[in-house]
């Protein structure tokens, strides 16, 4: 009996005993790793690695298209193709994201990036900043049942906002809130809003 040859099996069995083993650990760690990302980890890495851009379909059944620029604690921002618009989505009101199969992969890899300080920032406080700029904004709410269904769209500007609501003064889309412009308010629970608006034309900085 060639003894080398019964050795180099035995050698290769094993080999072949370990590999199907750190396969099997890598295989678990992995599913552990992503058991634990949740959907704003997965817009961070579109916003880190996507090629192409991604539909939003929300709430409210408007679908926002355009490739996510940044992403805060509980929200998403999204301009559109031109960059004449900015949208400020809630994660809440998402249903779903559309996006190719390379993108969506890559949106799953593991980060090293530091966390940066947007990624604390939160909806209510985004909102702050547009109520002290004195933005106009058009705002969506989640409850319509077609994307036409204009009582569930608003234009004014953001008066205030308070730990879970914000309270809109309504006048025209692109007017300046002046008190005789002012059609009306409404108070707006946080909870209720699918995205807001902002056009380039406002002067916020781009994200």
């Amino acid at each position: 009996m060639r003894w080398d040859r019964f050795f180099d099996d035995l050698e290769d069995q094993l080999a072949a005993e370990w590999e199907a083993e750190r396969a099997a650990l890598e295989s678990e760690a992995e599913r552990l790793r992503l058991a634990r990302v949740d959907l704003r980890t997965r817009l961070g890495g579109l916003v880190r690695d996507a090629e192409g851009g991604v539909l939003l379909e929300l709430a409210d059944g408007a679908v926002v298209e355009g490739r996510p620029a940044a992403v805060g604690a509980d929200w998403v921002a999204v301009p559109d193709a031109g960059g004449r618009r900015l949208s400020l989505i809630p994660l809440a009101a998402i249903l779903a994201i559309r996006c190719s199969h390379g993108d969506l992969l890559r949106s799953a890899r593991p980060s090293e990036g530091a966390d940066r300080l947007a990624a604390r920032v939160t909806f209510a406080l985004a909102l702050r900043d547009l109520a002290r700029r004195r933005v106009g904004v058009t705002i969506g709410l989640t409850g319509g049942t077609r994307v036409e269904d204009t009582t569930r769209v608003l234009a004014g500007t953001i008066d205030r906002v308070g730990a879970d609501h914000l309270d809109l003064a309504l006048h025209d889309a692109g007017s300046p809130r002046r008190a005789a412009e002012v059609r009306g308010y409404r108070l707006l629970p946080l909870g209720g809003v699918a995205w807001v608006r902002i056009d380039a034309s406002a002067g916020v900085p781009v994200l």
